[in-house]
């Protein structure tokens, strides 16, 4: 397995496209705090699932901080990114909080089963 830990830095954003080819899944770690934010993030999830090198790629989106309070629950956070929207991937959010490694294992078993003996 590879993994690449893409920066979310507007000025970084345009070399993304430089790791997809040969891309399994992509992880979208969203602040579920940064209600501010979300839009940004929906508006390069959906240009990301547009790109021909990911067409066949499973999408998970990774609800972290979810220890905070007043944190966006994964159902707000489908909503605000219009998850349902998405037909042509599969996809699954998982609530987590990487300070406790609650729901991390979780998730990335998800993708396992969806990308075990994917060339």
């Amino acid at each position: 397995m590879y993994v690449w830990d893409l920066g979310g830095q507007e000025r970084l954003r345009t070399s993304w496209a430089t790791y997809y080819r040969g891309t399994n899944a992509v992880i979208a770690v969203i602040d579920s705090s940064d209600r501010a934010r979300i839009s940004i993030m929906k508006d390069e999830l959906f240009r990301l699932l547009g790109h021909e090198d990911l067409q066949h790629s499973v999408i998970l989106v990774f609800a972290n901080k979810q220890d905070i309070k007043d944190a966006m629950t994964p159902a707000e956070i489908t909503d605000a990114l219009s998850l349902h929207s998405i037909k042509d991937h599969d996809w699954h959010i998982q609530a987590c909080s990487a300070l406790s490694g609650e729901g991390l294992y979780d998730g990335l078993g998800w993708i396992a089963g969806r990308v075990t003996g994917k060339a």
